[in-house]
């Protein structure tokens, strides 16, 4: 079986050299987040990865979760403040933060907590007004441009946004075949999305919520795939459990003879180093010893510093976990061995 190797393009890796370097890796797909791509800009971006680049183009979805809109920089919300959060199309501030979908502020209620970015602020909505809430910041943290936001109690949302759907009408156009579900919660989240691409396309489900990790069976079942965000599933389980579920989704893809991905953190010191550390190196070889059919890149190819880079530690990983697999890793000895001499 070849082990897959998934790259997102961004602002680092959004060049004709850097998709080159890339394509001669041989990347097995090319991934455009749809929370950082506007339906508008969506023709572009394909046609300038196709003018470089035959390797296929999967379109990933924002699906039903939340995002900060615009921020100013250098924005931290100090514990005790108070905050308005706001459903219209406005800049952020330490006093104002633009939430969307605007539909979020129907769900909200007194008590709900709402924790911005990864390692984001924290705050307790006071009150809920029509299109806005108030909220007292409870942990101290930045606050930035277009980042995830996640709820406690989690929130019901569509499972697709309509910027979804008109980029997905967009890529069927372009002859697009690979879709990613985010957020999917239920089996027919699934269903509803291949009602919209294109017949025969690959829909990839991403579990990345305790609602699809309670539903994995169902989703599993009517997907492709499967891909485990690990980055999102921590924002709604314990850390310390989230190399425990993946282990629990990869079984269940494998019982379900569905691939499995992972993705998230895989090389994240990459992101600003040249060299990932030993214990990233460890995780991507437990992950693949798990059994997963492919490895997910994220902001090490869309935001980092050496996205060619970050593919190369990813083949080496690879090639490693082959050799050692055929019972090669005593011969790997003689090759050190060779190599310092």
């Amino acid at each position: 079986m070849k082990i897959k190797i998934l790259c997102t393009l961004g602002p680092a890796s959004f060049r004709p050299d850097v998709i080159k370097g890339l394509d001669e890796r041989r990347v097995d797909l090319f991934r455009i987040n749809l929370s950082h791509t506007a339906p508008e800009a969506l023709e572009e971006a394909i046609a300038s990865v196709r003018a470089v680049s035959s390797t296929p183009i999967c379109l990933d979805t924002q699906g039903a979760q939340v995002r900060c809109g615009q921020i100013e920089p250098d924005v931290t919300l100090v514990e005790g403040t108070e905050v308005r959060l706001s459903g219209e199309p406005l800049t952020g501030s330490d006093r104002e933060i633009p939430l969307w979908p605007g539909s979020v502020f129907q769900a909200l209620a007194p008590g709900t907590i709402v924790n911005l970015d990864f390692d984001g602020a924290s705050l307790r909505i006071t009150e809920v007004e029509q299109g806005s809430a108030r909220a007292t910041v409870v942990s101290r943290g930045r606050v930035r441009t277009n980042k995830a936001v996640t709820i406690d109690p989690p929130l019901e949302l569509p499972a697709l946004t309509e910027q979804d759907v008109a980029a997905i009408r967009v890529g069927a156009a372009h002859g697009i075949t690979h879709y990613a579900l985010s957020f999917a919660a239920n089996a027919a989240n699934v269903v509803r999305i291949r009602e919209l691409a294109p017949a025969g396309a690959h829909i990839m489900s991403k579990i990345e919520s305790r609602a699809g990790v309670r539903n994995m069976d169902e989703i599993i079942e009517v997907s492709d795939s499967v891909l485990v965000d690990r980055g999102d599933l921590s924002h709604e389980v314990p850390l310390e459990y989230v190399p425990y579920y993946q282990k629990a989704i990869v079984r269940r893809a494998n019982r379900w003879n569905r691939p499995v991905y992972v993705a998230t953190n895989l090389l994240e010191s990459m992101v600003t180093n040249r060299q990932p550390t030993v214990a990233e190196a460890n995780d991507i070889a437990n992950t693949l010893l798990d059994g997963v059919h492919g490895l997910v890149l994220a902001a090490e190819t869309a935001v980092g510093r050496d996205p060619v880079g970050s593919v190369d530690i990813v083949l080496r990983a690879i090639e490693a976990f082959e050799r050692t697999s055929e019972g090669q890793l005593l011969a790997e000895d003689r090759v050190f061995s060779a190599r310092s001499s």
